[in-house]
């Protein structure tokens, strides 16, 4: 029979994840209908309830996470989102849990147990009631995916260096108005949300973010960001759209007349005007050398000290808008140029990584 078969490595992997998870999501139950459920299993089926790590209870009519939870000796993810919590038990420090999911719920920070297992390497607390960065997460070593958006947290602790190894931190839909420069130290950080919240600025110390590939600060009132930030050699992603510095930015264009001197050095490089350096002073050696080309592709000018300043957006697909600062030899390039760019989806990727942002 032609068409897709199933392998028996992939049965026996799909095999083994139904005996790891009991899911109980989407079934419209409460505390006490999910209490007996899972304590049936432990009751008739103990050996079922040993191989059990992730249990499911997401979407679900649950007031408090059931007590017969923590008869799951083995478990490792929990997921209780889409309820209506209002505290999570100081049991689950006890329990030797990987990833706690509890987000769209109405947790409060007085409603959090006092520690959390320290074995979390994913928390996810988004769509809450929090109004501060919960302090029990900078005693968690092992975290590296924290989610924690949605909520009305208005600021970010300076010792948030202390969970050193996170590579996903996501503040997205706060009230933050700053991010601290300790944020830089996360060395291991290679997502960093922060979008719809209240920044003006961000910290130089962002730049210090080696392995950051996505930075999302879409919704805030930034004016301006840190032309540090070009050093961040692996961001691919990057979105802006709904800031201030977009509207500030989109026509901005700065000129002013070259120098005499300027003036003969680039007729001198657009012609090819022959000379040795014995036929110049040194000075003037130097200076024709530290020539830069115009980066419209269709001209073929050159510039020293003078230059035009043209900001411009690249739209990725109506998802990302960049601002990008183009030095370009003339006010008449800036046509030249947009014109020679049309149709293309995309900038020149080299381009991008050479220019300043904002």
């Amino acid at each position: 029979m032609e068409g897709f078969t199933t392998s028996d490595s992939d049965s026996c992997d799909s095999e083994q994840h139904a005996l790891k998870t009991l899911d109980l999501s989407r079934a419209g139950l409460g505390a006490e209908e999910v209490d007996r459920h899972l304590q049936g299993c432990v009751r008739d089926e103990p050996k079922r309830a040993e191989n059990v790590e992730n249990l499911i209870l997401s979407e679900n009519r649950l007031l408090a996470v059931p007590a017969c939870v923590k008869s799951f000796d083995n478990l490792r993810v929990l997921d209780v989102s889409g309820n209506r919590l209002k505290r999570l038990p100081e049991y689950l420090a006890r329990c030797h849990l990987t990833s706690l999911i509890a987000r769209n719920n109405g947790l409060r920070n007085d409603a959090l147990p006092k520690s959390f297992s320290t074995s979390i390497k994913e928390l996810n607390l988004s769509g809450n009631d929090l109004t501060d960065f919960p302090p029990q997460v900078l005693d968690m070593p092992s975290l590296k995916y924290l989610y924690l958006g949605g909520n009305k947290i208005e600021s970010i602790p300076d010792d948030v260096i202390r969970v050193s190894g996170l590579t996903v931190l996501s503040l997205g839909g706060n009230r933050l108005n700053e991010v601290p420069e300790s944020v830089g130290q996360l060395a291991w950080l290679q997502v960093l949300v922060l979008s719809d919240n209240q920044l003006e600025s961000l910290p130089a110390a962002i730049a210090n973010l080696k392995h950051l590939k996505s930075l999302l600060l879409h919704k805030n009132r930034l004016r301006t960001l840190p032309p540090e930030i070009v050093a961040l050699k692996c961001l691919t992603e990057l979105s802006l759209r709904d800031n201030p510095l977009v509207v500030r930015f989109v026509s901005d264009m700065t000129h002013n007349p070259p120098s005499l001197l300027e003036l003969a050095a680039r007729v001198t490089k657009q012609h090819n005007v022959p000379y040795t350096p014995a036929d110049l002073p040194h000075s003037i050696v130097r200076y024709l050398s530290s020539a830069h080309h115009c980066v419209n592709p269709k001209c073929k000018g050159v510039f020293f000290d003078n230059r035009v300043e043209h900001i411009k957006f690249v739209d990725f697909c109506g998802k990302y808008r960049i601002p990008l600062l183009q030095y370009l030899c003339s006010s008449k390039c800036v046509a030249g140029f947009n014109a020679s760019r049309r149709g293309l989806d995309r900038p020149d990727h080299q381009m991008m990584k050479k220019v300043l942002l904002g």
